[in-house]
């Protein structure tokens, strides 16, 4: 499978695209900016989106959901309990002097265990509350990766001191959802370098406690 990770916008956020090589359909996961650098990698390899995914509702991570779609007609796929924050987009925009983007209706709601296909393999939907009310990772074991958002980071969790976030809820998230994952899944974090569900284990330090 085709998997190219490009950081975007201000904030250089994570942007995932997996494209099945065989039937040229994509999946791109937090489309925050940059849309014209996610095109022409969807463009080099040929690939047709046929979702898009946001695992929350951080301007970081959704602002470019909308030009994206426009561009694809790809439905757009976000936990229902992040639709406030989005709402809120305009807010965002404003804290990070960034330009409000364009909004778009979301398609989907990405509920924890719900499955997303991509030419037979497996994305599976799960709910990590805590950085925010909605957050989700996407857990694909044909690949034996996690990506993560911004839950889970090489040496570090997501931040809660911003609405929504939580942080009793967060360990919880990263110790009942993602601690029960193979020790050498690969993470993608929403930020930064890749690292796996063991060396997190052993090396993180806000979840020695876990």
């Amino acid at each position: 499978m085709i998997h190219e990770i490009l950081p975007v916008g201000m904030l250089q956020c994570n942007c995932s695209i997996f494209g099945d090589e065989a039937t040229k359909q994509a999946i791109v996961v937090d489309p925050g900016d940059d849309i014209s650098d996610i095109v022409a990698i969807l463009d080099r390899y040929q690939l047709m989106v046929s979702a898009i995914v946001i695992t929350h509702a951080h301007i970081d991570h959704i602002g470019g959901a909308a030009k994206l779609k426009a561009l694809t007609q790809a439905p757009v796929y976000m936990n229902a309990k992040d639709q406030e924050l989005y709402d809120q987009i305009d807010w965002q925009a404003q804290w990070l002097g960034m330009p409000v983007p364009e909004r778009t209706s979301i398609d989907t709601p990405a509920r924890d265990g719900d499955t997303l296909q991509l030419a037979g393999t497996e994305f599976h939907i799960l709910h990590t509350p805590g950085h925010t009310q909605g957050s989700t990772c996407l857990w694909i074991p044909a690949e034996n990766k996690l990506v993560a958002g911004d839950t889970l980071f090489q040496g570090s969790i997501g931040r809660t001191d911003l609405p929504g976030g939580n942080s009793r809820q967060i360990l919880g998230s990263i110790k009942d959802k993602l601690f029960p994952l193979p020790d050498d899944a690969v993470v993608i974090p929403g930020h930064g370098p890749n690292t796996t569900i063991g060396h997190e284990k052993r090396h993180n330090y806000f979840l020695q406690d876990l």
